[in-house]
This record gives C-alpha cells, structure tokens and sequence, in this order.
C-alpha cells in the first residue's frame, strides 16, 4: 500500500506524481503515433508498386511486401519534367511571394505598432467606389487614362469637400483586424473576379500573377505576426537611436529589424508554408508552363482512380524542402513564436 501510495502522490508541491507522469508520456506517445503515422504511411506507399496498394494494407517493408523505386522511376526519370518544371515553379512562386509578402508585412505591422491612424470609413468607401467607376468606365471603352484621371479628381473633391464632415474614425486596432480578417474570405469566393482580372492583363499562366495574388493573399497574415512581435520590442531602445541622430527608417533598418530576427524566420516560414501548399489560386491561374507541386498531386487522380504510389512521391517531395527548412530554423522559429505571443 506505501509503494501504491508513493506512486499517487508526489514528492514535491511542482513536481507530479509517478502515476501523473505515466498518463501524460502515454498520451504523448499515442499522440506522437497519430501525428507521425501518416508520414510514414506515405514514406512505404511511396516504395509500393500498384499491385502492393490495390491488394490491401502492408505496413512493413521486407515483411508485408518488397520495396520497389517503381514510382519514383516513373515520375523523376521516365515522365521527363512532368515533376521537375511544377517543382521549379512551387519555389519560384512561392519563395517570391514570401520574401514580397514579409517585407511588406513587416513595413506595414511596424506603422501600425508605431504611428497612430485615424482614416474615416465614409473616406474609404467613397475611394472603394472610386475604383469602381474606373473600372466599369474602363470597360465600357473609356481610356484607362481619362478614368482613372476622373476617379481620382472625383476621389479628391469629396475628401476636400464634403469628407470633412464624414463621421467616425477607425484606430489601428481596426486596420490590423480588419487586414486579417480577408483571410477569413474563402479563395474560391474571390477566384473568378480575380481570374477575369489578369485575363484582361494577359497575365495568366504567368509568375506574375501567381506571385500577386500569394503575396496579397497572406500579406494579411504576415502584418497580424510581425505587428504582434514588433509590440515586444521596447520603445527606450528606438528612443535612444533617435537621441543619437538616426532616422527613422535607420531604425526600422538597423535596429527593429535585426532584434526581429526571429519573428521574421518565424513569419516567413508559415508564409512560406501557405503559399507552398495553395492549390486553388494554382488550379485557376496557371497553365502548363506554371503549374505548381499542389495542382500536380491533384492531377494523380487520373481516370483509373487515385494514383496513390505517385501521390505519396510527390507529397513527400514537396513536405521534404519546409521539413529541412524548419528544423534548420527551429531555434529562431521557436524564440518567434514565443516572444510575439507574450504582451504587456
């Protein structure tokens, strides 16, 4: 009973108990083996011929069946650049729009943290519907020239005008919520108006327009972390570089940024992450010459059903790259996350 009763209670007021101990390393194991499983599972299908997936689950190598590089023969060698060209342009296209949508996030979150903006909602709606009129005056056959000339005289007599008397300001509260809450808008909602845009452009299937439509994407995003993180650096240390004769971008540069280091990897490995794995803006807007990783692992379903050998090749090569990547960064991923995520 003493021995039964030792390991119930605990030696030290912070330190669990045995049995406490016991029950979190075994829920941690079986939630170790539910988050692993599935890479393994891909890592052994990936060795699988087609008759070893479609005659039923084998788990083991050399146990339940013979690994065999038929896949990876078939699509790295024989396909010729049926994956190389989709894998060049997944690292083009989304390193591009990453490092696009960093620098402009961090530029964008530390305005936010260290200005104060007061814009009217009647000013903003009455410059949205601006746009507007440009662009249907541009389609009914309007130089672009003279509409966009309008649209911005148009835009100025009401601010100087009457937008003085518009009611109501917003805060960079607000802004910042409001920013982040385009990522609630589903792509699909927004893929046609998006689509005819760059067709008119002659953009589609192009870097261009991919690289646009990630960045604006998951720009949000990039301004709600760096902005969380650029709150964590102490106001006295910019203060003092002032004092000594900086300016203020010489302290973006040279001080906020280099002591954001770590929120900036940290940034730019989950933007890198979003625009890594986007299939549905890639599905609409590139072609043959820009397709990227996601839309070539979709395409595996061919009409004799899902080619799962092939699948699991392709997702491993694409996981493989992030993977490498965020254990190369861990230590500043890890600080990132932590100090952006500690206020007052």
């Amino acid at each position: 009973m003493a021995a039964l009763r030792k390991f119930f209670q605990s030696s030290r007021p912070l330190k669990p108990s045995p049995a406490a101990m016991t029950v979190s390393y075994v829920l941690l194991g079986l939630w170790t083996f539910f988050v692993l499983f599935p890479i393994y599972w891909l890592f052994v299908t990936a060795f699988k011929l087609p008759v070893d997936v479609n005659t039923g689950p084998k788990y083991v190598m050399y146990v339940d069946f013979q690994p065999s590089t038929h896949a990876w023969r078939e699509l790295l060698i024989e396909s010729g650049n049926l994956v190389t060209r989709p894998y060049r342009n997944t690292v083009i296209v989304g390193l591009s729009s990453a490092v696009l949508a960093l620098t402009l996030g961090a530029m964008a979150s530390y305005a936010l943290t260290r200005f104060s903006y007061r814009p009217k909602p009647g000013l903003i709606a009455t410059f949205i519907l601006c746009v507007v009129l440009a662009i249907v005056a541009i389609n009914v056959d309007v130089p672009w020239q003279l509409a966009v000339g309008a649209a911005i005289g148009i835009f100025l007599l009401i601010a100087l005008t009457i937008g003085r008397r518009f009611k109501g300001t917003m805060s960079n509260d607000d802004i910042a919520f409001w920013l982040i809450s385009q990522r609630m808008l589903p792509p699909v909602a927004v893929i046609v108006p998006i689509y005819i845009l760059f067709q008119q452009f002659s953009l589609l299937n192009t870097y261009y327009a991919l690289i646009i439509t990630y960045t604006a994407v998951n720009l949000p995003l990039a301004i709600w972390f760096m902005r969380d993180y650029f709150k964590s650096i102490p106001l006295e240390l910019e203060e003092s570089a002032f004092i000594d004769g900086a300016s203020r971008y010489q302290v973006l540069y040279k001080v906020v940024l280099p002591l954001s280091t770590p929120g900036l990897v940290a940034t730019f490995l989950i933007v890198l992450i979003f625009a890594w794995n986007e299939y549905t803006l890639g599905l609409f807007l590139s072609g043959a010459d820009t397709q990227t990783l996601p839309v070539l692992v979709v395409a595996q379903n061919a009409t004799r059903g899902p080619q799962w050998w092939n699948i699991s090749v392709l997702v491993l090569l694409m996981i493989a790259p992030v993977f490498v990547l965020a254990i190369v960064l861990e230590r500043y991923i890890a600080r990132g996350i932590l100090i952006g995520a500690v206020k007052g």
